[in-house]
């Protein structure tokens, strides 16, 4: 499973390359801003208040160490001494960029398209499969994927609708445990996952999906997503 949010490095934290130019460092805070603020819609109920305030407090810690010449420097040979980076000297176009965690566009958006949520309910209550699933002690990803099928909801449709990326909710109902991201942002994703499913109790639900994944094996010679 992938770091925790306090784990990743400054870059990471931007989500932005570690030979971005400083214009592409201030964009890149600018957005961090937005998403992590209180009331973003496009983290709404990812995060308590108390993980909001810590996330934006090394948001902004990440911003001020890059947005300097001298610190950033200080600090891109530190990461190169622990070769999580390459040497400031040979970095270059090919370096590799982290990848977004949100499925958030700088550009507007499409208007996401609702669930039609009286529908899903009204199929949850009849569908013997979907409370047989729902009541077992362990939800695995295969078992939301099962669940999501059975009422007819394409994947890519719960990607636009809650803005978490399609691969994330792909490597979730693979159980792709090795490419997961971090458990902060997980349960986030699987709540909305749940929410946009019309799936309740949704608090119990993602938790009994964390327990479960957590005892699963990580596929022999996978690699973590970057």
């Amino acid at each position: 499973m992938r770091k925790s949010f306090a784990e990743l490095n400054y870059y990471e934290m931007l989500d932005v390359s570690p030979t971005a130019a400083a214009f592409e460092i201030r964009q890149a805070y600018g957005t961090a801003l937005q998403i992590y603020r209180t009331g973003s819609a496009a983290s709404h109920s990812f995060f308590t208040e108390a993980e909001r305030r810590e996330i934006l407090s090394l948001v902004e810690k990440a911003y001020r160490t890059l947005a300097d010449e001298l610190t950033r420097k200080a600090y891109d040979d530190e990461l190169a001494s622990r070769g999580e980076i390459d040497r400031p000297a040979q970095a270059g176009p090919d370096a590799k960029k982290p990848v977004g965690i949100f499925n958030i566009s700088r550009v507007r958006d499409r208007q996401p398209v609702p669930a039609n949520q009286e529908s899903l309910k009204s199929k949850i209550r009849e569908s013997e499969r979907i409370s047989e699933l729902t009541a077992r002690s362990s939800l695995s990803g295969a078992g939301l994927k099962e669940i999501r099928e059975e009422l007819g909801v394409a994947i890519a449709q719960i990607a636009q609708a809650t803005k978490v990326r399609q691969d994330h909710l792909v490597n979730i109902e693979e159980d792709r445990v090795e490419r997961l991201p971090a458990a902060i942002f997980l349960k986030g994703f699987v709540k909305s996952y749940l929410k946009y499913l019309c799936l309740e109790p949704v608090e119990e639900l993602s938790a009994r999906y964390m327990e479960t994944i957590a005892r699963l094996p990580r596929r022999e010679g996978a690699q973590e997503q970057e």
